[in-house]
């Protein structure tokens, strides 16, 4: 088992749209995760980069696990912040975790998490660079030399 770290946890709000519903007016399951993608993508902004930078540094981090519990509908028109944070940070393995929640009455409508590994352009497994270690562990208040190595 690796470490999990307290991590500075990035907040997004959105309005539920039309499209994102179904004939209920209830939130599509496959929606939240995309709002994942938002969540993730803004906390890498907070970091201080950004994944179009990741790429052109030679780093993706494809999905090889993600996963959501739904605890309540989010319905269409709704504002929902969705909190993301780093949990679990390895040189050539991220994992997320997330919240969604209601704005207007804080109730959690679901959790979940995703798993990413480091690869190169020809994707293939390599390790995250000094730059986004340090940057990660910034935030998550680990320091870059304590990251176990994977």
């Amino acid at each position: 088992m690796y470490p999990k770290y307290m991590s500075t946890i990035c907040e997004t709000t959105l309005r539920v749209r039309y499209a994102e519903t179904d004939q209920m007016a209830v939130v599509y399951h496959s929606n939240y995760f995309i709002w994942f993608e938002v969540g993730r993508v803004e906390l890498m902004r907070q970091m201080g980069f950004t994944y179009l930078e990741m790429e052109q540094d030679g780093i993706n981090l494809p999905v090889a696990e993600v996963k959501c519990r739904y605890k309540h509908p989010a319905r269409y028109d709704d504002e929902v912040t969705i909190r993301t944070r780093v949990e679990q940070m390895r040189p050539g393995l991220l994992r997320f975790h997330y919240e969604v929640v209601r704005k207007s009455d804080g109730q959690l409508l679901a959790t979940g998490e995703s798993v990413h590994v480091v690869v190169g352009r020809d994707m293939k497994r390599t390790h995250l660079t000094a730059k986004y270690q340090a940057a990660i562990s910034a935030a998550t208040g680990a320091s870059p030399s304590g990251v176990t190595q994977s």
